[in-house]
């Protein structure tokens, strides 16, 4: 049975500058770093504690474009305090934003990918 999502891939054009971003700014760690037979690097980060990694593949290893693939959200427990941490580590974060479904913030990652970190409002 199925119990939850493992990893996503997202397409990076240089992935020692993507491990920079997710290792050093979002604070990420890395789950694997392994050569891979024809498609280069397997190189896997995940927040701590995370049950989903994410998978930093060479775009040109698999014949697609920096940021192309899955829009990701991360959870949170504090957007707000999340926010400053990211902004204070270097990285362009959005203002954040109360909606009826949560509270978010977006963040400018590598090659295009915007990411998002919310926290929901579940009644």
């Amino acid at each position: 049975m199925i119990t939850h999502i493992a990893t996503a891939i997202i397409y990076v054009s240089d992935q020692d500058q993507a491990l920079t971003f997710y290792r050093d700014i979002l604070g990420f760690d890395i789950v694997q770093d392994v050569e891979m037979e024809h498609e280069g690097r397997w190189l896997e980060v995940a927040p701590a504690h995370g049950t989903t990694s994410l998978m930093l593949a060479s775009a040109s290893a698999f014949g697609k474009q920096p940021g192309e693939g899955a829009h990701l959200t991360f959870a949170t427990d504090d957007v707000a305090a999340t926010a400053e941490a990211i902004k204070v580590r270097g990285a362009e974060v959005s203002e954040v934003t109360v909606a009826p479904w949560g509270t978010y913030a977006t963040v400018a990652a590598p090659d295009g990918h915007d990411l998002q970190f919310n926290e929901r409002h579940i009644k």
